[in-house]
């Protein structure tokens, strides 16, 4: 994909998003991210538990209010969009699979129910026939549609919910750890569907995840978050075989291999010192308490996204062109 001549579908610029916590205090949960994602393509978020990425993709779709900053989705501001309109076609193209494949199902509706509720909402016609062949677009049977979401494992719980998301014809899909609360026999089967269905569909996606060998399969593009900002983004090949910032180097040392030999020689990057708090947080970077190249300027100005390879960017002082 030659992505320099296209138009980004997705367009996030200086995002933040903060809650308020204890009186005056805010959270940072996002905090000052940007980044681009073009039609057809999957851009990966990756970074430990409570980093942000979820945060990023909840607002993103508009489901939390932007602190600051903006969220264009084919060339329009959404996050600024009032009429009702607008907002009800953008919901209709931007769609969701969330990370709890029981949480997000209503346990009170069948099968079918849950698929067509978007259907109904957005006047999409094609009724019970659509909804037999979106589950059999994502490997469930026909007569699913009459059973409720607690008859179903949790992999197949998963494939409604990708049903759901795909009942309304949407182009961009925030898919949240989809994976994540699946056994890993079925991990991979999930993925694969999503890979599919991208080919098929000319979906683009924003998927989120900590688990670092599958969005290397499934990625074009990866960003690294650390404490509700990007610290690296680029090319997942690019990421993966030349991490240049340190906290991605440690995430990447930590990935288990599978042959013992090398996996009991590796080296594993140790991320020593204190982690610190997105309450309130300081100026500097964020990873300067844990990085052992951190120097006098680290604490003071917080680093920006800047290009050191062609296409790949890293937020870092210590780093040269």
């Amino acid at each position: 994909m030659n992505m320099e001549t296209r138009e980004p579908l997705v367009k996030v610029s200086h995002l933040k998003k903060y809650f308020p916590v204890q009186g005056k205090r805010v959270l940072k949960a996002v905090d000052d991210v940007s980044f681009e994602i073009y039609p057809g393509e999957t851009l990966g978020l990756v970074g430990e538990s409570g980093c942000g990425k979820t945060t990023c993709g909840r607002t993103v779709l508009g489901l939390y209010p932007a602190t600051g900053g903006s969220i264009e989705y084919d060339g329009k501001d959404i996050s600024r969009l009032k009429d009702k309109k607008e907002i009800l076609k953008f919901k209709k193209n931007a769609q969701m699979i969330f990370q709890d494949p029981y949480a997000s199902l209503n346990p009170r509706m069948t099968v079918g129910d849950i698929i067509s509720e978007g259907m109904e909402n957005h006047h999409i016609p094609g009724g019970h026939t659509r909804v037999q062949e979106l589950l059999g677009m994502v490997g469930l049977n026909k007569e699913h549609a009459n059973r409720f979401p607690h008859e179903f494992s949790g992999g197949q719980r998963q494939r409604i919910g990708i049903a759901r998301a795909l009942a309304v014809e949407p182009d961009f899909i925030v898919c949240d750890e989809p994976i994540s609360a699946l056994d890993v026999s079925i991990q991979a089967q999930v993925v694969n569907l999503l890979i599919r269905l991208q080919e098929e569909l000319g979906l683009t996606y924003l998927f989120i995840a900590h688990d670092l060998s599958m969005v290397r399969h499934i990625s074009d593009r990866v960003g690294v978050m650390y404490m509700g900002q990007l610290v690296e983004l680029g090319k997942s090949q690019e990421v993966y075989n030349h991490p240049i910032h340190f906290y991605t180097q440690a995430l990447l040392s930590a990935i288990p291999v599978p042959d013992p030999d090398i996996e009991r020689n590796k080296t594993v990057l140790p991320l020593e010192g204190e982690v610190g708090s997105p309450i309130d947080s300081a100026p500097g970077c964020r990873f300067k308490g844990r990085c052992k190249r951190a120097t006098e300027a680290c604490g003071k100005v917080t680093p920006s996204l800047r290009e050191v390879e062609k296409g790949h960017f890293v937020a870092c002082h210590v780093i040269d062109n």
